[in-house]
């Protein structure tokens, strides 16, 4: 005889393995990423709970890192995830970005790679496209902004001395530190990232506005040009 598959709802799990009473009772961080997930997504659906989609979504996508730069339409591919809970995990993931970057209104003084590092890394690390930005600083190295200029392959095209001071000089900065990620997870520079550097340098002397470092954002790695001393 063969066997019947049955599948509980969260509602039929006990109580204190289910996402949403676990949390009130131990707290958010005793949640795994999927239990996480399914009190955001709230529903499941026919013999897939909201953990089990949860899951489908962590192991589809690669896990956390796979969720930063997620569209909607990517989400609703997956069988039990429509617009509604797309939508849910998108905000999540958006308010998570704004939190983060709400920490720094108080205009951190950079000190070091480090400090640049971690204004910049979690919106750059997991990006699967390469971007370049620079991190305008004030007289006293107090971070004004910390803007994307261009995105796509690092070349003189498309990384230019105008666009670069441009920003700089609308928005009075005293000197910049650049920095671009590799979608690879390897940040070493390559010899075209030194001497497009090595350009907006030059550019910046004539300017008057002072290049002091150029950072390479990696998975969770960086280089510094200036502490490798190749500027």
């Amino acid at each position: 005889m063969d066997k019947i598959e049955y599948k509980c709802t969260i509602k039929e799990l006990p109580e204190e393995e289910r996402p949403r009473e676990k949390l009130v009772k131990y707290g958010a961080e005793k949640l795994s990423n999927a239990e996480l997930l399914a009190v955001i997504i709230r529903l499941g659906m026919a013999k897939r709970t909201a953990v089990e989609l949860a899951q489908d979504v962590l192991n589809f996508f690669d896990g956390l890192k796979g969720l930063v730069d997620l569209k909607v339409e990517e989400l609703v591919s997956l069988k039990g995830i429509g617009e509604v809970k797309s939508s849910q995990i998108i905000a999540l993931i958006e308010l998570s970005k704004r939190i983060h970057a709400s920490s720094y209104t108080e205009k951190p003084v950079i000190q070091n790679p480090q400090n640049v590092v971690s204004l910049i890394m979690p919106k750059l690390r997991f990006l699967k496209q390469e971007v370049f930005g620079a991190v305008l600083l004030d007289i006293k190295n107090k971070v004004i902004a910390a803007p994307i200029i261009s995105k796509g392959g690092l070349n003189s095209s498309i990384v230019h001395p105008r666009e670069v001071f441009k920003i700089a000089i609308k928005r009075s900065s005293a000197s910049i530190i650049l920095y671009h990620n590799h979608p690879s997870g390897e940040p070493c520079p390559s010899q075209d990232d030194i001497k497009i550097t090595k350009r907006l340098i030059e550019a910046g002397e004539i300017i008057g506005i002072k290049i002091l470092d150029h950072i390479i954002i990696g998975d969770n790695k960086f280089k510094s040009m200036k502490e490798k001393e190749i500027i």
